[in-house]
């Protein structure tokens, strides 16, 4: 195994984030070619190719990940034939983020053979790791959790590294000790019920128009929510605090 780390920017976003997808690398696959020798050059041009395109995809950036990355070694029963250009790629549906894999590809050889290497990707960067249990549905305090650094690319779900994401959220399941907050742990509670009567508010261009209605669902801050105006229209909108709905336009 083959392990290189290295500190890079992360690109904005959580989806970031997150992860690399393949139409990124559209480009950039015949840019660099590991040479057509034993399964240790395969290895070490194959973990540069990687290492340059994190860096690639990093260019803009909000939040500093230290990145490692592991790239394995060919299967040793394989027997490939001499090659002039080897591609590498990343499969569709693959991203360089946590356990994944890259393939190589001959595209200049009597006999065309399409490989794979099994390659880990490790983000490490800042986090809110909790200190103790918390029970589904309580609600989250600053006390709740401590900064600490975790492997971001260990789980799919992004990373929650702003505690006002989720100070006053609620859990969304049982949550124990030692866990690194993610999204899909908390949610954000519930501000009034439906049949409530709530504020609704409409922006355009250089106006605002503010009326009273009744929610026909419950409300939670940033959710979508139906509200019935006076007039018995119902309409979309979008819950702002615990007495507003802002209407989509």
């Amino acid at each position: 195994m083959h392990t290189s780390s290295k500190v890079m920017p992360w690109a904005r976003g959580l989806a970031a984030a997150l992860a690399l997808s393949g139409s990124a690398l559209s480009g950039f696959a015949q840019q660099a070619q590991p040479p057509a020798t034993a399964d240790g050059g395969y290895t070490a041009a194959t973990r540069q190719w990687v290492d340059d395109a994190l860096a690639q995809s990093s260019a803009t950036n909000a939040m500093p990940l230290r990145m490692e990355v592991t790239v394995g070694a060919l299967d040793s029963r394989l027997r490939l034939a001499s090659c002039g250009k080897v591609e590498p790629y990343l499969p569709t549906g693959g991203k360089l983020w946590g356990k994944s894999r890259i393939g190589l590809r001959c595209v200049d050889g009597v006999t065309r053979w399409n490989v794979f290497l099994p390659i880990t990707v490790k983000a490490y960067g800042p986090a809110w790791i909790l200190r103790g249990p918390v029970a589904a549905g309580a609600v989250l305090t600053q006390d709740d959790a401590m900064q600490g650094e975790i492997d971001w690319a260990e789980d799919f779900s992004p990373i929650v590294a702003n505690a006002d994401q989720w100070v006053g959220a609620v859990a969304a399941r049982a949550l124990m000790p030692g866990q690194a907050m993610r999204f899909h742990m908390v949610k954000q509670p519930q501000v009034f019920q439906a049949g409530a009567q709530v504020r609704v508010v409409a922006e355009g261009n250089g106006f605002q128009v503010a009326s009273d209605g009744q929610a026909m669902q419950a409300g939670v801050i940033g959710q979508p929510a139906r509200v019935r105006m006076e007039n018995g229209r119902v309409m979309s909108g979008v819950v702002l605090d615990a007495r507003t709905i802002k209407l989509e336009m």
